[in-house]
């Protein structure tokens, strides 16, 4: 039993993180706490923490070279603030323009947008420290120590992933088969058999699960990308690859709709049919986050529940096969199309490996960039209001600035935290910021109060120093997911370890109120500075949308001509139209939340949302029975369909971005349907679905426009 408690701790997802920031945060104390370097022991830790915010999710020899930039960012960003901390009016230049200037760099790359973050935050930090203890050393001395913490967590970063090679990837692809599994709960929740069920209700759980699937899948190759190419292991890494791909093989057939689901359980309702189907989704969904756990926790895995759910479901369908008068009749051949797709999908949970006629292609998409040239283009491009990277960046520019003034005039000292508020609460949109104000706030006034009692309690340096280590552990432990405690966890370690070097009840009061002001000054910047809403118009992702979908289209009927193969093309394809189907979720989700979006028209933005997820699940349901056509007459018409659809909606985008009515030739299109359903097909496979997905994308274009014309009104 102990043992299983042990390995589920470190199994958690945090644990690796926790306990390289437990070490360099004891190595810190060692050093300076018990030592005769008390006076270093704030710069030292800071610096440590920076750093482990810095973390990316790469290899050892990419970090390396991420470490050596982090380390040249933090010098760079500890020295300015040293040098102007006292001119007041060059430091407010400062903090109006680097802020800004870091937000742009992080358009770059992922990579560098984590090492943005944490320099300014180390630049927040320096200001701190410079502010607390404004003594007579060297101009460099602080940023030394600054950079020493660091780089000290840097090598215990680098020694913990060349040691452990697999475990970032392990960790990834659980959590991916864990965001696949509950997506298929709320999957299985439309095919319930009840007439008052709330779709609308469904599909809005549907689209926000699916967005988590998008963002864990593009996790996971993050963390895939360099160390496909690594000497050790490459068995291991291998399989690591497959059930990566898998998994997105299994996200295509889950995503993917035959038939609309309202439809069918009303034709079926008399029947059990829908029923089992929905038993069977969910058990597919359980059969993923059990492989999920049999890859964090290195388990066994059954699926002995997902076979008798496959079983049952298969036995009615051959029931309602065998009754000739059985209500429905007309739509079996569909219901036979979802069986088999769901066959499939059991099949590729259970044994996650790729077909036996697939060759599995080693290659991801890296969406680093490959010279530094393509790295400024990508900056460059960011450069205008439409853009909400130049929106925040703008706006946390300006909300520094203005901390720094209120700071000057209302706090002149002891006053930096309001600046450390401000950068932490200032969020891309307005519902992460309300949220994130809320939470600090809150957790700030109870680590005060949890600091206080533990400075009453243990006045011993050494017991104020383990805890300090302990609030720095919570910290990390718990700032993604419980940002409350990790924003309590915080304040405890600044006051534990501020009492090191001065008084730490001197701090209770003005932390706490400059908490209070920096998280107004965030959240007046997000309400006054372009607000969200009004700038990043909704009609602009729907345009990606459609233009990542009809490449998505085209990517789709090359393979039916060459044959089903997940090569890097098609994956690249795939993943833009789904990341962009992710966008469209995402920003309806904070329209909704911002009281700008709020006074729009709610039911217009879900209309769009719709649409999206309608579009992307008929290409799936295509995507996912790809194969080589047989020889028919009717081939050529499905490619013209196919073509005509993909050319509409790549047109409807250029429109849309131009805020122009989308195009529209409704007696060709008319023309299309009609020879679709004259088309002499009966039972032939797969040309019958594939006219049935094709003849639902035409009558969904109409929609589009609608809802187009909407918005660019």
């Amino acid at each position: 039993m102990r043992w299983h408690r042990l390995q589920y701790l470190i199994a958690f997802d945090r644990f690796a993180d926790a306990l390289r920031v437990f070490v360099a945060l004891a190595g810190v104390m060692l050093y300076a706490g018990l030592g005769d370097n008390v006076h270093e022991l704030i710069p030292l830790m800071l610096g440590v923490i920076a750093a482990a915010i810095a973390e990316t999710d790469d290899s050892w020899r990419r970090r390396a070279s991420a470490l050596a930039v982090t380390l040249l960012c933090f010098a760079a960003a500890a020295l300015i603030v040293q040098l102007l901390f006292e001119r007041a009016f060059l430091f407010g230049v400062a903090l109006a323009l680097g802020p800004f200037l870091l937000v742009m760099m992080g358009s770059a790359s992922p990579r560098y947008a984590t090492i943005s973050n944490a320099t300014l935050l180390l630049a927040v930090y320096g200001m701190i420290g410079r502010d607390q203890h404004a003594v007579a050393d060297a101009f460099w001395h602080q940023p030394a120590l600054l950079v020493a913490g660091a780089g000290w967590y840097g090598v215990l970063s680098l020694l913990w992933n060349a040691l452990f090679v697999h475990r970032p990837v392990r960790q990834a692809l659980a959590k991916l088969y864990d965001a696949l599994g509950d997506y298929l709960d709320c999957k299985a929740r439309l095919f319930e058999p009840s007439r008052g069920l709330d779709i609308a209700a469904c599909r809005n759980a549907l689209a926000h699960a699916n967005a988590r699937v998008v963002g864990a899948l593009n996790d996971t190759r993050l963390a895939l990308i360099d160390r496909l190419d690594g000497r050790r292991s490459r068995s291991a890494m291998d399989e690591n690859l497959r059930l990566y791909l898998a998994a997105q093989d299994i996200h295509e057939r889950a995503a993917s709709s035959h038939h609309p689901y309202s439809r069918l359980t009303q034709a079926f309702f008399h029947s059990d049919l829908m029923f089992r189907a929905q038993r069977l989704v969910t058990a597919v969904g359980m059969a993923c986050r059990e492989r999920g756990a049999a890859l964090r926790y290195q388990a066994t895995q059954g699926f002995s529940r997902l076979y008798t759910a496959r079983s049952e479901f298969d036995a009615a369908l051959a029931y309602q096969r065998e009754r000739e008068d059985a209500p429905g009749r007309e739509l079996l051949a569909v219901v036979e199309e979802l069986a088999e797709n769901l066959d499939t999908l059991a099949e590729r949970v259970v044994t996650s490996e790729a077909p036996a006629e697939q060759t599995v292609e080693r290659r991801l998409q890296n969406p680093a960039p490959a010279t530094f040239a393509e790295g400024l283009r990508r900056i460059v491009v960011e450069f205008t209001p439409a853009s909400a990277r130049f929106r925040h960046g703008l706006r946390l520019g300006l909300a520094m600035l203005v901390g720094y003034a209120v700071l000057k005039i209302v706090h002149p000292e002891q006053g930096y935290w309001i600046l450390l508020t401000v950068m932490l609460v200032c969020q891309p949109d307005y519902g992460a910021t309300r949220q994130r104000a809320i939470q600090r706030v809150g957790g700030t006034v109870l680590g005060l109060v949890v600091g206080w009692a533990l400075l009453k309690l243990f006045p011993a340096t050494e017991i104020q120093l383990l805890l300090t280590i302990a609030a720095g552990v919570t910290f990390f432990a718990t700032r993604f997911r419980r940002y409350v405690i990790a924003a309590a966890a915080i304040s405890v370690l600044v006051l534990l370890a501020f009492n090191q070097v001065g008084n730490g009840f001197d701090l209770i009061v003005p932390r706490l109120l400059d908490t209070v002001i920096g998280g107004a000054i965030a959240f007046a910047a997000m309400r006054l500075v372009l607000p969200d809403w009004r700038s990043r118009e909704l009609h602009q992702r729907l345009a990606d949308a459609l233009a990542a979908d009809g490449r998505y289209l085209r990517a789709i009927f090359a393979q039916y001509q060459s044959g089903k193969r997940d090569d890097l093309d098609y994956r690249v394809a795939r993943r833009d139209a789904h990341n962009a189907d992710a966008a469209v979720s995402t920003h309806v989700s904070s329209a909704l939340k911002d009281p700008h979006g709020a006074r729009a028209d709610s039911k217009q933005a879900l209309a769009v949302l719709a649409g999206a997820q309608t579009l992307i699940a008929h290409l799936s349901t295509l995507g996912a029975h790809r194969q080589v056509l047989s020889t028919h007459a009717g081939n050529t018409l499905l490619e013209q369909v196919a073509g005509y659809i993909a050319d509409t909606l790549e047109e409807a985008a250029h429109a849309l971005v131009r805020g122009e009515p989308m195009p529209v030739d409704s007696e060709h299109e008319q023309s299309l349907r009609d020879a679709l359903a004259a088309m002499p097909l009966g039972d032939i496979e797969p040309q019958r679905l594939i006219s049935a997905q094709l003849a639902q994308l035409l009558d969904e274009l109409p929609r589009l426009r609608r809802v187009g014309q909407a918005l660019v009104r």
